[in-house]
């Protein structure tokens, strides 16, 4: 392809691109006003300003604009962390990129709601391999920020439970069921830096 036909094949690439953003920009705000778990098609496309049937040209369906959304999110896990530990250096790390996460965690939940949209089995979808994507490299800087290089199977198993720590702090703490169990996020926080990191 050269000429007018690449220029062509391109501008439509950027528009497509552009309106799958928009989507996602509506899809947002839907999420926010009803929540990621009531995330309708239709309630996207009409915030979105298309028709229901639109939208398939840009996802195959709810479950694949929810992982697109919670992919979204954990990049901006991952870089809030990064920037939580940028000063920091040894000591506090962890507990500082823990804190940044359960901050973006107990904001949203495209994250959590995103389990119930990935298949029981691993698939091959692309929006299961972005979603996974995203996920390992959230988990690589949570992995960074406690020290460890994640070479080894329980050091794997380590950041996976610190990840499953913070997610489940994030849902006791947005249910208001963590200070009715009489217990702060730092605490807790404090609890994790401590077995992980050894402070």
């Amino acid at each position: 392809m050269s000429g007018p036909e690449a220029r062509r094949s391109e501008r439509r690439a950027r528009e497509h691109h552009a309106t799958r953003a928009n989507i996602l920009e509506a899809a947002r705000r839907v999420a926010s006003r009803e929540g990621a778990r009531d995330l309708s098609l239709r309630a996207v496309a009409a915030e979105a300003g298309f028709v229901p049937a639109a939208l398939y040209g840009y996802f195959a369906g709810k479950d694949e604009l929810l992982l697109a959304l919670a992919a979204e999110d954990l990049s901006a896990l991952a870089r809030a962390m990064r920037d939580a530990v940028a000063g920091h250096e040894g000591k506090g790390r962890l507990a500082a990129a823990s804190a940044a996460a359960l901050s973006l965690l107990r904001t949203t939940e495209t994250i959590a709601a995103a389990s119930a949209a990935l298949p029981a089995s691993a698939g091959h979808g692309e929006a299961e391999r972005l979603f996974n994507g995203r996920l390992i490299a959230a988990l690589k800087v949570l992995s960074d920020a406690a020290g460890m290089n994640s070479g080894s199977r329980q050091e794997q198993c380590d950041v996976l439970l610190m990840a499953a720590t913070l997610s489940g702090l994030a849902l006791l703490a947005r249910a208001g069921r963590l200070g009715a169990l009489g217990f702060t996020p730092e605490e807790i926080l404090g609890r994790l830096d401590a077995l992980f990191c050894g402070s």
